[in-house]
């Protein structure tokens, strides 16, 4: 099936859904009834092919696969392409998309009301901009689908969030364009310097170090934001709260990973020189926001807030094992990245769960829910004892290999990370304990039923995702690692040479 663009039908085939959900007619209910319906099988179909490239992938060689390539606008001697590929890096990510955007259309099956049409609109058109984003090697087409994101969200925001929705919506818009200006300078710099907006030509150009210095600063503004790296995260707790519970699961799964995986892509091919000069500044801000956010996560009085303040503590470890640069810390960089983003879903997902039944997010409302929904507290034990880094699970993967790798080049930072895993403890059981154990007091809390046949085929796929990637990492680590290899090996030999050069000159 390789001669297919799969690569193309797997990022456009959700425009199509959403293309039939526009031209759909009749009464309200019957609208809203096709709207989800076609979603739900765009979705699924979508989710299958991403599967198939999964398959097809050949784990052994770092090269891009499925490689589509073609002139698609070309003005006065400026010419751009389209062109799609991916990598070890790149691959998982599609799919992690494509199944978290089938788990949110039917976790909203129910709880989004009003306006269905254009939400599910929105959500397919926001699936094909995410996927384009990992697919693109064109740096045109990248920045298209990598800014093109924020219009679906703050619309998902804006118009299905919570009462402070507007404000929510406008700063997480207005911090991620902020960066975004200044990655598009960038890249036109870097089409001045290659004479291409070609990614894969970039990747091997040999920038000077000054300039690499001010390219570098340009993305890590971009990266840092959507990521969200210290201090840079304070729209992340407004824009979790006031989105809906399908809107928490694509921007802690997904969006905040584009600034990972921007880092990987470009920050640290690209400019190896600037990325090594900058390493102590990374590590500095990933190691403060895994120990502040997470004591800021063990006061919350929010179950929402509480997990947005974690995801910024597990994206610590993600710069951290990233700039590291061994191929252990890099591999559970990516790993990191595949288990927060099933594990911080399902989170967002268990706390819709109670809000949709009750309506308050307060965790001081609810305990003792294991007498009336014993079937809830399993699957939220499940996720707890995930995010906390279990062994069994993968959130331990990610963790243990990004320490280990880390551990190699500075003990200091590393220690830190491994001695803020308690706090990751602390906060995770103590909202496990206040909410599912105790004695209930309220009345409301008696009449709560346990999970829908819906909601139980929600949680299944993503719990089942973080057993097999604890259980058996490998068949995730083997397509990851020679990809992983190069990148660590292109910037080692790129720093060597450096040194090479520098110590001629003296």
């Amino acid at each position: 099936m390789t001669h297919l663009p799969l690569l193309s039908l797997v990022t456009f085939l959700p425009l199509a859904g959403a293309f039939l959900i526009l031209v759909t007619r009749g009464d309200e209910k019957v609208v809203a009834q096709n709207a989800r319906a076609i979603a739900l099988w765009t979705a699924l179909i979508d989710f299958a092919v991403s599967l198939v490239i999964w398959a097809e992938f050949d784990p052994s060689t770092a090269a891009f696969q499925f490689v589509e390539k073609a002139r698609w606008v070309s003005i006065g001697g400026f010419t751009f392409t389209y062109h799609m590929g991916i990598d070890g890096i790149s691959l998982f990510f599609i799919t992690l998309t494509t199944l978290l955007t089938l788990i949110s259309v039917v976790a909203s099956w129910e709880s989004i009301t009003y306006r269905v049409k254009e939400y599910m609109l929105a959500f397919l058109v926001l699936e094909t901009l995410m996927v384009g984003m990992f697919c693109a090697l064109d740096f045109i087409l990248f920045y298209l689908f990598f800014e093109g994101v924020l219009i679906p969200m703050f619309l998902i925001i804006g118009v299905w969030g919570g009462p402070n929705r507007i404000y929510a919506a406008f700063k997480f818009f207005l911090y991620t364009l902020l960066g975004a200006v200044l990655m598009l300078l960038a890249i036109i710099a870097i089409y001045f310097q290659t004479g291409t907006t070609d990614i894969t030509v970039a990747l091997h150009h040999s920038f000077p170090f000054g300039l690499q210095k001010w390219l570098w600063l340009a993305f890590f503004a971009s990266f840092a934001v959507k990521l969200p790296m210290w201090p840079l995260h304070t729209w992340l707790p407004d824009a979790h709260v006031e989105a809906p519970t399908a809107g928490s699961v694509i921007l802690a799964g997904v969006l905040l990973k584009m600034g990972g995986y921007g880092f990987l892509r470009f920050s640290l091919p690209m400019f190896p020189l600037a990325s090594h000069y900058f390493t102590p500044l990374v590590f500095v801000l990933s190691a403060i926001a895994i120990v502040s956010t997470s004591l800021v996560a063990l006061v919350q009085t929010d179950m929402k807030k509480l997990v947005a303040y974690s995801s910024v503590a597990h994206m610590g470890f993600v710069t951290m094992g990233a700039f590291a640069l061994t191929v252990q810390s890099v591999t559970g960089s990516v790993i990191q990245m595949l288990s927060h983003g099933i594990v911080s879903a399902a989170l967002f997902l268990i706390v819709g769960v109670v809000y949709d039944r009750l309506h308050t997010r307060e965790i001081a409302r609810y305990g003792g829910l294991v007498e009336r929904m014993p079937v809830y507290a399993l699957v939220f034990m499940v996720f707890t004892l995930a995010a906390v880094g279990l062994p069994g699970t993968s959130g331990f993967v990610g963790e243990f290999l990004v320490l280990i790798g880390t551990f190699k080049v500075s003990t200091p930072e590393a220690t830190i990370g491994a001695t803020a895993m308690f706090l990751g403890i602390a906060y995770m059981l103590y909202l496990y304990r206040r909410v599912i154990y105790g004695v209930i007091t309220r009345g409301d809390l008696r009449a709560m039923r346990d999970l829908s046949f819906r909601e139980k085929a929600v949680f299944a796929p993503l719990i089942l995702v973080v057993l097999w990637l604890g259980i058996y990492p490998q068949s995730f680590l083997r397509p990851i690692e020679p990809s992983v290899a190069h990148l660590v090996h292109q910037v080692a030999a790129a720093n060597a040479a450096a040194q090479v050069h520098e110590a001629k000159l003296f």
